[in-house]
């Protein structure tokens, strides 16, 4: 079977084949995409900072009602609104664009008022389907006088409906709320800054129009994040200003705290512009696992709703918080880089404007909508005023204008004869027309003439307004005082004037800082009240001077002291007969002329003690002397040096029943041992005399005591502070209330007591008044003596030396504890 043939035809056709040059077409095609792009989606606008779709979103949420004091709507709701009358492009970029106004932590005033789940820095939105939404206060402000032909209305995609070709912005958005978006062969990066400042600089601007870029900076030194944190560096801050583009380092906002008693950690509480929490936490888990990040021993974000931001670094023991905190620096974003390109549109075209530019474009667009909005409003009230004085004519005879109504045919006819009769415009004919019967009574002729007068004051003013310049000028400062006032809030980023280091540089200095804490020589106090800190030795100190205020306040004497430094491990001794090791570098340092009663933290946050258990004395488990100990049934026990079990606590003396630990120290053979029993019984002997023996023994008799008195004081002295060394005791009554009999002090040398061989009776430290049966308080050591009450308060002690039998005196206050001044 053949094919039919097809015999050409001379018929017309439809078909219109043109040959066009393919570069033309891509050059021409891609021009119009650009040109799309940069007008109508990617650039805001200088005026009032905002996008097209960010204009449309604020304008169509205006016309539907999406006040402050009404309720939210869905989002999608609005979405939908936005996207059928003005924005002709995807829903989801509607959406992203409404998300951003809503966030917080992206624009420093937002514009929309968000309830649900509107994303965080590290997580997107909810759906539009299940957020809500409407206009915030400052919104309003953006929007208002749209009524009143302050701006030109241009059409809508499909010249259907009209749409603010710019809001008239009540504030300076653009530089406020910042702004960023990439075009076609050009961006924009823009800083948002504090409404407080920027309201200043333009109005000091407007005051004074040849204002210098240097007096500008006096009002805004800088941007100002949502999010806080440190602009290290203003060079390329004022770069920026001058030039439109420059860039500069942001920091988190860290601080060094004590997160436990043997735990330092770096408390983040402001991060870096954009910057979300998981992405720092993933990044210092990258560089710990990779061994760039040392001295990190976990990581915890404990940011919550009542706190805010609360990113926990913990600093593993030994460290140097300072030199770890440089390194996160340099190898997560607590440090990040913000580089300033204000790219916006002026006059329908793409400049690049420095801080003076920016302001003058906003105060001229200000002056504008000041300006036609003055004008409007002086039209509407000479409008209102021409009603008002036809109004008044018809009222003062108002029979005559009734028998002209009535008498005529029709409408026309009557409106004709008003005119005419009473010398009435045709507005002012029409409007008395529509006269309502109950605006014909005498108040409300009181009513107009009120009203006329208003009027009168009003077009006065406005005419007055519209024909100074000064005036207009002035009324736009005023107003923008009035909105900083009503949503300007404090700084949150604070400047310094540091410089950047280049990221070599930065590593070098990273290296070149210790990473471990120095293991310096330091001096470990045991408190009275029960607190433990240390003092570090000053670089190129030979020796260690540390002084406590010697006025009457609330501060503390010293139980036990230690030479040590700040990387060794020290031991303490228990009233339980215990001996628990621990790390001198995880205690408090204190200050070396601040040692007060609330320095310190309690030695049972750094050493785990048992119920009723008390720390007695601190110990160098690394020393070749002996450690002594005094128990309250008067035993007596040398631990032989060197024969510590190596475990983190051990029994270092077997007690027997019902027995504690008074006092321990470290002491050679030479040492004077001294017992101080509570019937004022006091003995000594050279500790040579006890044998020193293993840690697992029981000790041997130190004191014979009478039958119902027991040790309150055990302390070993040193053979070159024997001279120096004061017996004080204090008496009083076990019949009476604790505290309410301060009893009697005495203060004696101890030379005066003769020694006595050990496990003796020793010989009278004080004599006993009428109604006095016990030392309430005993202590010995080299002078002068510090005394305190229950309450940290100092206690007065007698100044002048008795005999060692002596009575004591009256004191004013009892006292709680008896210890050695810090020297």
């Amino acid at each position: 079977m053949t094919a039919p043939s097809i015999e050409p035809t001379d018929a017309p056709t439809s078909e219109r084949i043109e040959d066009v040059d393919v570069s033309t077409e891509m050059q021409g095609s891609f021009l119009e995409y650009a040109y799309s792009v940069i007008y109508s989606r990617a650039l805001p606008d200088a005026r009032d900072g905002l996008k097209p779709v960010q204009r449309r979103i604020v304008y169509g949420m205006t016309e539907m009602g999406l006040r402050p004091d009404r309720g939210h709507v869905k989002s999608s709701r609005v979405v939908g609104e936005v996207m059928g009358k003005y924005h002709p492009h995807g829903d989801s970029a509607i959406y992203d664009a409404l998300v951003r106004l809503a966030q917080s932590f992206t624009l420093r005033v937002p514009l929309v008022d968000g309830h649900g789940n509107f994303g965080s820095l590290d997580d997107g939105p909810a759906a539009s389907r299940y957020t809500e939404a409407r206009l915030a206060a400052p919104a309003l402000a953006m929007a208002e006088g749209l009524d009143e032909d302050v701006v030109d209305f241009v059409p809508n995609y499909d010249n259907s409906f009209l749409q603010p070709e710019v809001m008239p912005s009540a504030f300076p958005n653009l530089l406020v709320n910042g702004a960023s978006g990439i075009a076609v062969g050009m961006a924009t990066n823009m800083a948002p800054h504090n409404l407080v400042e920027v309201a200043h600089a333009a109005r000091h601007l407007i005051a004074n129009p040849e204002a210098t870029l240097e007096e500008l900076m006096e009002f805004v030194p800088g941007p100002d994040f949502p999010s806080g944190g440190t602009i290290i560096g203003i060079d390329g801050v004022r770069d920026a200003y001058a030039t439109g583009r420059g860039s500069f380092k942001t920091r988190a906002k860290v601080s060094v705290e004590q997160l436990s008693p043997r735990k330092t950690g770096l408390i983040v509480t402001e991060l870096p512009y954009l910057v979300g929490p998981e992405k720092v936490i993933e990044k210092i888990k990258d560089g710990v696992n990779a061994k760039k990040i040392t001295g990190i021993s976990d990581v915890a974000d404990h940011t919550d709703r009542k706190r805010g931001l609360r990113l926990v670094i913990g600093i593993k023991t030994g460290f140097n918080p300072q030199a770890v905190l440089e390194q996160l620096y340099r190898l997560t974003p607590l440090e990040d880089g913000f580089a300033i390109n204000n790219v916006a549109l002026v006059d329908g075209q793409p400049q690049t404007l420095g801080l003076r530019e920016l302001l003058s474009v906003y105060i001229d667009h200000r002056i504008s909508v000041v300006t036609r909005r003055s004008r409007f409003r002086l039209q509407k009230s000479r409008d209102r005023l021409h009603l008002v004085e036809g109004l008044l004519i018809a009222i003062l005879d108002i029979d005559e204008v009734i028998q002209v109504i009535r008498s005529s045919d029709d409408t026309e006819q009557a409106r004709s004869r008003l005119m005419q009769v009473f010398d009435l415009s045709e507005i002012q004919s029409e409007y008395i027309l529509e006269l309502r019967l109950r605006r014909l009574t005498r108040f409300s002729r009181i009513e107009l003439e009120t009203e006329r007068d208003d009027l009168l004051a009003e077009i006065a003013r406005l005419e007055e307004l519209l024909g100074s310049d000064l005036r207009i000028r002035t009324l736009v400062s005023d107003e923008l005082e009035e909105v900083a006032e009503r949503f300007g809030t404090p700084r949150r980023t604070m400047l310094t004037a540091g410089r950047i280091v280049p990221a070599r540089q930065a590593a070098r200095q990273a290296a070149s800082m210790s990473m471990e804490q120095a293991d310096v020589p330091c001096r470990v106090f045991l408190s009275s009240t029960g607190r433990i800190g240390r003092v570090d030795r000053p670089d190129g100190a030979d020796a260690l001077t540390i002084t406590v205020p010697t006025r009457r306040s609330k501060h503390d004497a010293v139980r036990s002291s230690l030479d040590t430094t700040s990387r060794s491990e020290i031991g303490a001794v228990t009233t339980q007969g215990r001996l628990v090791r621990f790390s001198v570098v995880e205690l408090q340092q204190l200050a070396a002329n601040s040692v007060h009663l609330e320095a310190g933290h309690r030695v049972g946050e750094y050493v785990e003690l048992r119920s009723g258990e008390d720390v007695v004395a601190l110990v160098d488990l690394k020393s070749d002397r002996p450690i002594v100990l005094g128990t309250a049934q008067g035993v007596v026990k040398r631990v032989a040096p060197g024969g510590h079990p190596n475990r983190p606590e051990f029994e270092v003396i077997a007690l027997k029943p019902g027995d504690s630990v008074v006092g321990a120290a470290q002491g050679g053979d030479d040492d004077e041992l001294v017992f101080v029993a509570n019937d004022a019984q006091l003995l000594h002997f050279p500790a040579s005399s006890v044998r020193p023996q293993g840690a697992a023994a029981g000790g041997m008799a130190g004191i014979k005591l009478a039958d119902g008195a027991k040790v309150i004081d055990f302390q070993a002295i040193a053979p070159d502070r024997l001279d120096e060394t004061v017996v004080v005791t204090i008496a009083a009554t076990t019949d009476t209330l604790l505290g309410a009999d301060p009893g009697a002090a005495k203060v004696s040398a101890f030379s005066e007591f003769p020694g006595k061989g050990r496990a003796t009776g020793g010989v009278r430290a004080q004599r006993f008044l009428k109604g006095q049966d016990a030392l309430a308080v005993a202590w010995v050591g080299p002078g002068p003596a510090h005394a305190l009450g229950a309450d940290g308060g100092v206690r007065k002690l007698p100044e002048e030396l008795v005999r060692r039998d002596a009575s004591g005196t009256a004191i004013d206050a009892p006292v709680a504890v008896i210890g050695r001044r810090i020297s």
